[in-house]
């Protein structure tokens, strides 16, 4: 494989990355106005909310066995236009049956966009000899804080849903359907001769060995949630902070994880994946512990920016690791490991506010803490030996691939 193929692979799937972090935002930024739109009640919206990541938990299960057939390109090629169209479709609608239907169409299409994405994520890092994955999920997390700024000028600007939709669509999907000529992935043919020299270890998944990454993916996840979801509430009724001041630990926090994964690569290839992931596991913790003590707003928000730049490197890692644990069913292993993603999401904001309003929101931020804490346990599950890629931390290459 030339280096400048796999340039144009690697740029091709940043693209996706950022476009899925686009419409990830606009969907879940614009919750109320969805729910104001088709008249969705309160009891009914945690129903329509919860129904998204259990179908995109399906979608996953179902990309895992598409691609025994097919390439997970193939599957990112079609599966990105239909979450696209499926966002249209939310905005476009009226009745609640078709939101119900649009909303279902996204969550299966994105369960196998996030799986078949990371596969080719995987592939492309084995192919390059080094670490990458990080640079993806960066670019997924300056695609969500776009979105999110187009949300909020869509809110500021009273935009109905489809306004604010449909030119996103409009530009992003050939622009998606157009990069997607320039995919490539490492050759299975590669992957079954690993499978062999490695003496059947890459053939098959063993969940007791997935199941370490699958713990460190939700409580990851667990943690991400809490600061999306509660993070204004905790610096405006907890902290005394202002309506608007409110607003901008969530935006602290997705800019701190962009900076976290722009340079992350970099520290991976330098010290190594489990010294990294014990670091911002570290520092993520520290980050809820002081969001837990914290006296005043500017306090909670140093510790969100903590936490940002913690919890950034432990997903794109944790994918990665799958792959190296099981390089002859890399993509089997992603795809079970990324059914825990919409796990996590799941528990993660039931579980703090049932603690909050149990207990209190300060001590409801010792959960995520302890939990996520937990992945220090599980950290060698990051430094299997292909993790090293040959001598020191990279694998010796004739030529640099950008």
């Amino acid at each position: 494989m030339t280096d400048a193929r796999l340039r144009h692979g690697r740029a091709s799937l940043a693209l996706s990355f950022f476009v899925q972090g686009v419409t990830f935002a606009l969907l879940v930024t614009r919750i109320p106005a969805i729910q104001d739109r088709y008249g969705i009640s309160d009891g009914l919206l945690p129903v329509f909310l919860a129904a998204v990541p259990i179908l995109a938990g399906v979608g996953s299960v179902l990309t895992e066995k598409v691609v025994a057939r097919v390439r997970p390109r193939v599957v990112l090629r079609w599966a990105q236009p239909v979450v696209l169209l499926a966002l249209l479709g939310v905005g476009a609608g009226s009745e609640v049956w078709e939101a119900a239907v649009a909303l279902g169409a996204f969550g299966l299409a994105v369960g196998a966009l996030d799986a078949s994405m990371n596969m080719m994520g995987v592939s492309l890092q084995r192919a390059y000899g080094r670490s990458i994955m990080l640079g993806f999920h960066a670019t997924y997390s300056l695609g969500g804080i776009t979105g999110a700024s187009m949300a909020w000028a869509g809110a500021h600007w009273d935009l109905s849903l489809l306004v604010s939709y449909l030119p996103v669509v409009v530009v992003l999907l050939p622009v998606a359907l157009a990069g997607s000529r320039w995919y490539v992935e490492g050759s299975r043919g590669e992957e079954q001769g690993e499978r062999s020299a490695g003496g059947g270890k890459g053939a098959s998944v063993s969940f007791r060995l997935l199941m370490p990454l699958c713990l460190v993916m939700c409580f990851a996840y667990i943690g991400d949630s809490t600061v999306s979801n509660w993070s204004a509430k905790y610096l405006q009724d907890v902290l005394g902070s202002s309506e608007q001041l409110s607003t901008v630990p969530y935006n602290v926090y997705m800019v701190t994880t962009l900076l976290g994964r722009a340079v992350g690569d970099f520290g991976v290839r330098r010290f190594g994946a489990v010294a990294v992931v014990r670091a911002g596991t570290v520092l993520a913790a520290a980050g809820f512990g002081v969001v837990a003590v914290a006296g005043g707003a500017w306090t909670g928000m140093l510790g969100f920016t903590m936490l940002g730049l913690g919890l950034c490197v432990i997903v794109p890692q944790t994918f990665a690791a799958a792959g190296r644990m099981f390089p002859g069913a890399s993509d089997t292993a992603i795809a079970r490991l990324n059914i825990f993603n919409y796990v996590g999401f799941l528990v993660g904001s039931p579980l703090v506010g049932a603690l909050g309003d149990a207990w209190s929101y300060r001590g409801a931020m010792l959960v995520p803490m302890v939990l996520v804490l937990a992945t220090l346990v599980y950290a060698k599950s990051f430094g299997t030996e292909p993790a090293r890629y040959g001598g020191g931390h990279e694998r010796p290459r004739t030529a640099d691939v950008g």
